[in-house]
């Protein structure tokens, strides 16, 4: 898929992911976001993704597909293109056969480090997660910049060894998510708490299921983790996946939006949350760390039932006024201005 604009001056961006529709994600919505938001400013974005090639079902994530990709066929798709650019989003195996594309051409790219894989895959078998930051490392050490989220994420990383990192914040959509009055949940027990993500081991949904609070918790998303959920809190309300307008109705008529994950790198429900004028509650960890530096927009507490308790004291106007500084311009600006030309390294070694 591509954002072409007219002008064929236009600066030319391949975007190579493994993560793409149908998968529900923040990574999904930060390449589609800044690529409409690049296009709008005069460039002209491609991505190359599992759509073009056959894939498999990851076992427990049939959303989620590996590609069936050769270099042959990756190295096709790149020269159809003809870049000016190449940014590798992902780790993954188009990730890692655009990466030996431009390694054997000794052609200049970008990456971004967007999930903390080493954490998930350890949840779900034994592997250290250090053998898999190794990987990573070595996978990113190719790149003339990686880039990272958030401060906190990237002071990380450099401790775990890794070289050359640039920041790139994410954005949120401000007429889709806006205040506005309560107009759901309206016939439950408030407060209304709130959970916006994919269901699974990762997220630590089961910890906002057990809060020790008053009120109704609600669930919005599905994953491999729903099915049993459901079962063992039968009090809770699941909705699955909801999109578009019905999405922002849904932060604007919740008291508090509860984000438990412990691995996240960002989280761009909390500002989603935010924009919509609906305080957060969360773990005092990477992403939440970052983007709820005012302590009037959001509540950090290692007991999340500290947070909640605080969150909802706190005042919508001011989650709001936090939420306008997460911009998709500034987003889009950020990657533009780290993007590396692919020939700049072939002049540099000759």
């Amino acid at each position: 898929m591509s954002y072409p604009v007219q002008a064929s001056s236009s600066p030319r961006l391949l975007i190579v992911t493994d993560a793409w529709r149908p998968q529900i994600n923040g990574v999904v919505r930060t390449l589609e976001s800044v690529g409409k938001e690049l296009t709008r400013t005069g460039h002209e974005v491609h991505y190359l993704t599992p759509e073009r090639f056959w894939t498999l079902p990851v076992p427990s994530y049939p959303e989620v597909r590996i590609s069936l990709a050769s270099l042959g066929a990756v190295s096709r798709q790149i020269k159809a293109v003809g870049p000016d650019h190449i940014h590798i989003a992902t780790e993954g195996p188009l990730g890692l056969l655009a990466r030996q594309y431009c390694i054997d051409r000794r052609l200049g790219f970008t990456s971004s480090f967007h999930t903390r894989f080493p954490e998930y895959l350890a949840m779900r078998v034994p592997v250290p997660a250090e053998w898999s930051y190794g990987y990573l490392r070595w996978f990113h050490a190719a790149a003339a910049r990686t880039l990272v989220p958030t401060p906190s994420l990237r002071d990380d990383l450099i401790a775990r060894g890794f070289v050359r990192l640039g920041l790139w914040t994410r954005g949120v959509d401000g007429e889709r998510f806006h205040p506005g009055p309560k107009t759901r949940f309206t016939d439950l027990p408030g407060p209304h708490l709130l959970y916006v993500g994919r269901v699974a081991a990762e997220k630590n949904v089961e910890a906002f299921l057990r809060l020790q609070v008053p009120g109704t918790k609600i669930v919005v998303g599905d994953g491999p983790d729903c099915a049993r959920l459901m079962r063992e809190f039968p009090d809770a309300v699941f909705m699955g996946y909801r999109h578009g307008e019905e999405l922002g109705e849904l932060y604007r008529s919740a008291d508090v939006l509860v984000f438990p994950s412990r691995t996240d790198t960002f989280g761009n429900v909390i500002t989603e949350a935010l924009a919509s004028g609906t305080p957060v509650a969360a773990l005092p960890v990477t992403g939440p760390l970052d983007v709820l530096s005012d302590k009037r927009a959001g509540a950090l507490h290692e007991n999340l039932n500290v947070a909640v308790a605080r969150a909802l004291t706190l005042r919508r106007e001011d989650a709001r006024r936090h939420g306008e500084l997460f911009t998709w311009a500034a987003s889009a600006r950020q990657l533009r201005d780290a993007l590396e030309p692919l020939q700049r390294r072939l002049a540099a070694t000759g």
